[in-house]
């Protein structure tokens, strides 16, 4: 049976996007000028929360003074972000606030930075990265290239399943995988709307669907592991074989997509749902649905680690306390990202509730499977798609 999720009313308040003026093919730096952009600009805050906020740093700071220090004689901090560009911002700009230091932060998809810290082999550029799904991170860690640090505020965890066992990555948010369908051109055409994976087999939608590639992006990784855990091996890969036939763009990011649905020029998007919810909240595109997948879905766990060999080693381990803390993940929702909270401090995004997503609701991920296996099952994916993966999947 179809589980269609209903829109939220037309009176929901739209959320304030927090830009940060950076392009995402080119470093940006934090200002002073742009702190005020990370508070709230709710005028009804009252006195009693605006002694809590100025008070949040030292809290979060307990019993991490001498690390505090020790990150500022680093002075700097180098971000590497997966997450969308606008809380990226935030995020940095917040750590910059607090702490004095100075962050330079880029945008790139989870496969652009794992191939970047493979051609630097041991000499990163960047410090940390930054949201984004775990399987390049387990990839990045089976071959040395993270460096594993134990998080005092990994304590707040909703479970184990939200970090590696050895500290190589920490988990900060959980996205549900699904559809995301422009219901008035498929009204148009007389097309249903997807229920199930199966169904994005059915020939009516061919030239329909858009998907993020394999090679870049950490979403298409998910879809790839999903449809083998679900399926089985073969069976999963012919599933994306038999599923490219009906493709008519890979996108280099997770989310691209889901910002070309409301458009038009999308009809269906795989993605995370969450980003459904930023382009009908914060864009306004009433004419997206969401689906999840009848038969069952996966989710991924963002997540942030440090890259191993980084210039500014303490900077780096600050950030990871920092991003394990509600002055960090509370930011996802006041910038357009509305993806369940993995820890037990911090509030949920509401607006994800409302529009019916239950974290709970998804199938058991095999993240060891997925961690010893998806640079095998991506490979292989590609080879089983031949010749169309010569200009289909292109990296540059």
């Amino acid at each position: 049976m179809r589980k269609k999720l209903a829109l939220v009313l037309a009176g929901l308040l739209t959320l304030g996007v927090v830009g940060c003026g950076s392009s995402s093919e080119q470093a940006a730096t934090s200002t002073p000028a742009a702190d005020t952009q990370t508070e709230t600009t709710t005028e009804a805050k009252t006195e009693e929360k605006a002694a809590e906020d100025t008070a949040a740093p030292a809290e979060a700071a307990g019993g991490l003074d001498e690390l505090i220090e020790a990150a500022k004689a680093d002075g700097e901090l180098i971000v590497y972000g997966s997450c969308e560009e606008e809380y990226l911002a935030a995020a940095c700009e917040n750590f910059e606030k607090l702490y004095g230091i100075k962050v330079q932060y880029q945008r790139l998809s989870t496969g652009e930075v794992q191939s970047k810290i493979e051609e630097e082999n041991g000499n990163p550029s960047g410090d940390v990265w930054f949201g984004g799904t775990t399987d390049p991170y387990n990839v990045a860690a089976g071959e040395g290239l993270l460096e594993a640090y134990e998080a005092q505020n990994a304590s707040h965890l909703l479970s184990d399943m939200y970090r590696d066992a050895d500290g190589y990555w920490y988990g900060i948010y959980k996205g549900i995988l699904g559809f995301m369908v422009n219901k008035d051109e498929l009204s148009r055409m007389g097309i249903d709307e997807p229920a199930d994976w199966k169904d994005l087999l059915d020939e009516k939608y061919k030239g329909l669907i858009w998907l993020s590639n394999y090679n870049t992006a950490g979403t298409a990784k998910l879809v790839v592991n999903t449809m083998i855990q679900k399926y089985g091996h073969d069976e999963g890969i012919q599933y994306l074989v038999d599923l490219d036939k009906n493709i008519e763009v890979y996108t280099k990011s997770g989310s691209g997509p889901s910002k070309n649905v409301g458009t038009g020029e999308c009809i269906v998007g795989i993605g995370f749902l969450h980003d459904g919810i930023t382009q009908i909240v914060d864009n306004g595109y009433g004419n997206i649905d969401l689906v999840i997948p009848s038969s069952g879905t996966s989710f991924e766990v963002g997540a942030t680690a440090i890259f191993k060999g980084c210039a500014h080693p303490n900077a780096a381990k600050l950030w990871i306390e920092y991003a394990l803390s509600p002055d960090c993940v509370e930011l996802a929702a006041d910038n357009g990202s509305y993806q369940f909270l993995v820890l037990d401090n911090a509030k949920q995004p509401e607006v994800a509730a409302q529009f019916g997503l239950d974290p709970e609701n998804v199938m058991k991920y095999d993240f060891a499977d997925a961690k010893e296996n998806t640079t095998k099952y991506v490979e292989e994916v590609m080879t089983a798609l031949g010749s169309a993966a010569d200009d289909r999947f292109k990296t540059e």
